[in-house]
């Protein structure tokens, strides 16, 4: 098994400015002990339709076709929320981000399969979004889809280390975090702060990102 931790020691500014290409890491601190060398990365192999491919060379996330992802954004949503309790649906959002983040830099392998956007206030996956639109908090009882009984141990554990880390965080401060990081930055550019965007955060560009402060 891995046991996985986060730690970040970082003030947000959301005032600054993406630098093309350059990554704010120094006030990172990525930590990922290995208990036991037995696991080995799996390609998945999925129920749905929606196909994710993995470059062996470049871990690459660009989505295409063969590999495929068999949990779902509501499948994690459901499990984030029987941990959690009620939480706000923008910290819900946030916190699914973040663990397709730890996901790709841990497991090497999405999550789930559904597109992160970069809406005005930080990553946002659409199909949960308009399943939960018009809530402002929720539980797992609002959840009209998913089953977390389909995660795995590793799934479990990668999502439990991001409740561990970013669980007590309000929705303000991770929308202000998610802000700061490349990313989501990057997928807007052009695109005046507050206005309405459509664009996908790529996978490729988060996997990048957050393994280089893992290695920072």
């Amino acid at each position: 098994m891995l046991e996985k931790k986060i730690e970040i020691d970082k003030e947000i500014d959301t005032s600054s400015l993406l630098e093309a290409e350059q990554y704010p890491l120094n006030n990172y601190h990525i930590e990922k002990d290995i208990i036991s060398s037995s696991l080995e990365a799996e390609k998945f192999s999925l129920t749905n339709n929606q196909v994710v491919k993995i470059n062996e060379n470049k871990k690459s996330f660009s989505s295409s076709e063969e590999t495929k992802v068999e949990v779902n954004v509501f499948d994690v949503s459901s499990y984030i929320l029987k941990k959690t309790g009620k939480i706000s649906s923008m910290k819900l959002q946030k916190l699914v981000y973040y663990c397709q983040v730890w996901s790709l830099v841990w497991d090497e392998q999405p999550l789930f399969p559904e597109k992160i956007k970069a809406w005005a206030n930080g990553p946002v996956i659409g199909e949960l979004f308009f399943q939960l639109k018009g809530l402002f908090q929720v539980d797992e009882d609002d959840l009209l889809l998913g089953n977390y009984r389909k995660l795995n141990d590793t799934q479990i554990e990668t999502i439990n280390a991001v409740i561990d880390y970013y669980g007590d965080k309000s929705a303000q401060w991770l929308i202000e975090l998610t802000h700061d990081e490349y990313p989501w930055r990057k997928a807007r550019i052009g695109i005046a702060e507050g206005d309405r965007s459509t664009r996908i955060i790529d996978l490729d560009s988060i996997a990048e990102y957050y393994s280089s402060l893992s290695d920072g």
